[in-house]
């Protein structure tokens, strides 16, 4: 009850530390996060799927950046570039990188052989087939991998209120000094609300963007089975 009540005191939903202010904080670390973590992963990653060069890189590198501790990764970075957002910002770079590039690999990779050799045996170049046939056909493991990059840097976005920036990370910082376990308590379920929030908006998106022929996996080929003759059968025929 403690929680609710204090995610219903009008004193906490006004102000410059108010969990609507909290909240426009935190979705512009997301929102940069993402920017950058695109521009850096869709290209590189799309490079990677069309030439078939270097995917063991996409593929190490995201699973080496994964591993790495975010708190350890945000301390080291805090302590290298100094207080401000740099440091953060770079951090959660850093995290969002990985799924993003290797949704972008693998939808690339996986795009049908016969549907690049038709693109080129239509006189279409390299650069053409990518942007008209690769990446269009990509779209669903690329989207799947933003969702995923989006979630994990809301959730991991709340450690910037450990190096004195905002977010909705500063209800759960905050309240830990001061054992206030309700405030923490209700920062954690802004956290996990704008989540699903926005993993709801983006697969909407995803439906809009993604063509309705790619959505859907196709169906099964039946195999029809042609009964053998046995050598008695066969004599007799």
């Amino acid at each position: 009850m403690n929680v609710f009540s204090y995610l219903l005191d009008p004193a906490h939903w006004s102000g410059s530390q108010g969990i609507p202010a909290r909240l426009v904080e935190h979705l512009g670390y997301v929102a940069l996060t993402l920017l950058i973590a695109l521009v850096i992963a869709v290209p590189l990653g799309a490079w990677i799927g069309h030439t078939g060069r270097g995917g063991f890189l996409a593929v190490g590198l995201a699973n080496g950046l994964r591993a790495l501790p975010t708190l350890g990764l945000l301390v080291l970075l805090v302590g290298a570039t100094g207080l401000g957002l740099l440091g953060p910002i770079t951090a959660l770079v850093i995290l969002a990188v990985p799924p993003i590039l290797a949704g972008t690999y693998a939808g690339i990779r996986n795009v049908d052989p016969a549907i690049v050799d038709a693109a080129r045996g239509m006189g279409m170049r390299g650069r053409d087939v990518l942007f008209g046939v690769e990446l269009p056909n990509a779209l669903p493991l690329i989207t799947g991998g933003v969702r995923s990059s989006v979630l994990q840097v809301v959730s991991t976005a709340t450690i910037a209120a450990f190096v004195a920036l905002g977010g909705l990370g500063r209800f759960i910082i905050d309240g830990l000094a001061v054992r206030d376990f309700p405030q923490m308590i209700a920062g954690s379920v802004l956290v996990a609300l704008l989540a699903i929030a926005l993993d709801l908006l983006l697969a909407g998106v995803q439906k809009l963007l993604v063509s309705p022929g790619l959505r859907q996996a196709p169906a099964p080929r039946r195999l029809r089975l042609v009964p053998t003759k046995t050598p008695d059968a066969a004599r007799a025929a």
